[in-house]
């Protein structure tokens, strides 16, 4: 068994997940989990790696956003308020109406 020392844990997006696994996939073999995982990642990921870091900076432009809260609003790309609204719950503040609004024009670039 390979150890290996976790150096930094920071949220990414499934598209950038989906080519980290895909890479590791060539190079060695992997567990059944990992196999599930990337099955996961073929099915449910919207945008390609570059498009989804675009995405994530041009949205970081209009509105500061924790890591984590950014990631998921790249993963599920909402397509209206109220489900941005969802997303952000969890977050302490609320964003102004015209900051959502821009990021749901910003996603639909994307979509």
């Amino acid at each position: 068994m390979k150890l290996v020392r976790v150096l930094e844990i920071k949220p990414i997006c499934m598209a950038l997940a989906k080519e980290l696994m895909l890479k590791k996939e060539k190079e060695e073999e992997i567990s059944y989990e990992q196999k599930l995982a990337i099955e996961h990642l073929k099915k449910f990921t919207k945008l390609s790696k570059d498009k989804a870091l675009k995405l994530a900076e041009e949205i970081s432009s209009v509105v500061k956003l924790s890591d984590e809260i950014l990631v998921q609003i790249v993963d599920i790309l909402p397509q209206s308020a109220d489900e941005l609204r969802l997303i952000l719950a969890s977050e302490k503040f609320s964003l102004r109406e015209e900051e959502m609004n821009r990021i749901l024009e910003i996603i639909k670039k994307y979509v």
